[in-house]
């Protein structure tokens, strides 16, 4: 069975949700204190010991190739006078963490098109995708998870996620499943964005793939879906059809952080801020005082 060696992150999307925030810069790097969400999702691939990063991007996106390059000259020589190496240190580990390949998305809108875009880099391989704008944080990482049960079981693999309100259920891929053991299950089918009453389950797979090659020539095939757009989804459910089992992970002492929506948003700012070591302290503070 081949390693997995490369994590494609999908970061085309125009943010709609966040304009005019997002007109010029990319949702993927909206802060989560001091760091932007791409970021976190790059560290969990990264500390599963994956350090291949091809990233799909799309226009107005610079900023993303950006962050990750070295820092440039002038800014080193600042940081140096400011006598801040400390942050200089900071922003050299970033660049020098992982290999990075950028490609430009084509094709007609959906989330199978930054997929299928990543073909000339994968080649005849295994590998993961991960989306940009949202992120599990889990210890174990959730891709390390994930890439235990690839070992295996083979097949294809997706991050799980309960889903506590029901109301949510219509927000996601839900999943109908077959317990396999422990925290893994095997898919029967994905429903997207199914009524709640009509929800298969309440495990919601998304977020986190393992992927085969094969689902290069699935996503070739599969006809447009809702809005005209090509769906991962439904690529896989014509893998399954085909015989591939399809299995997914619960993830275990995680939380799923939905960045891509303006309240998860801002939930997930807030909650990560205090935690943070330099200003946990004052942000409780200043918590508290509000007269909410």
């Amino acid at each position: 069975m081949k390693k997995i060696t490369k994590v494609v992150i999908p970061a085309a999307g125009f943010g709609t949700r966040f304009l005019p925030q997002t007109k010029a810069m990319p949702k993927e790097m909206l802060p989560v204190v001091d760091k932007p969400v791409i970021q976190y999702v790059v560290e969990e691939a990264i500390d599963s010991n994956v350090k291949n990063i091809i990233i799909i991007t799309g226009s107005n996106k610079r900023a993303i190739e950006d962050h990750f390059d070295a820092p440039s000259e002038d800014l080193a020589k600042n940081l140096i006078r400011g006598k801040k190496e400390h942050l200089l240190r900071e922003i050299e580990r970033i660049s020098n963490m992982a290999n990075f390949i950028y490609i430009r998305q084509k094709g007609p809108y959906g989330n199978g098109t930054p997929v299928l875009t990543a073909e000339p880099a994968i080649e005849d391989e295994p590998f993961a995708v991960l989306w940009g704008d949202e992120f599990i944080y889990s210890k174990p990482p959730r891709l390390a998870q994930m890439i235990k049960v690839y070992e295996k079981f083979g097949g294809i693999v997706i991050s799980g996620v309960k889903i506590e309100n029901k109301e949510d259920l219509k927000r996601y891929g839900i999943a109908d499943l077959t317990h396999v053991e422990n925290n893994v299950y095997k898919i029967n089918k994905i429903v997207e964005k199914p009524d709640a009453d009509k929800a298969p389950s309440n495990i919601a797979t998304h977020g986190g793939y393992i992927l085969p090659p094969e689902i290069f020539d699935a996503l070739r095939k599969v006809q447009p879906g809702r809005g005209g757009e090509i769906w991962l989804v439904d690529a896989i459910n014509l893998l399954m059809k085909e015989g591939m089992p399809v299995y997914a992970v619960v993830i275990e002492n995680g939380k799923y952080y939905d960045t891509g929506d303006k309240f998860e948003y801002l939930k997930t700012v807030i909650e990560f801020a205090l935690e943070h070591n330099e200003i946990n302290g004052e942000f409780k503070s200043f918590i508290k005082s509000l007269k909410i």
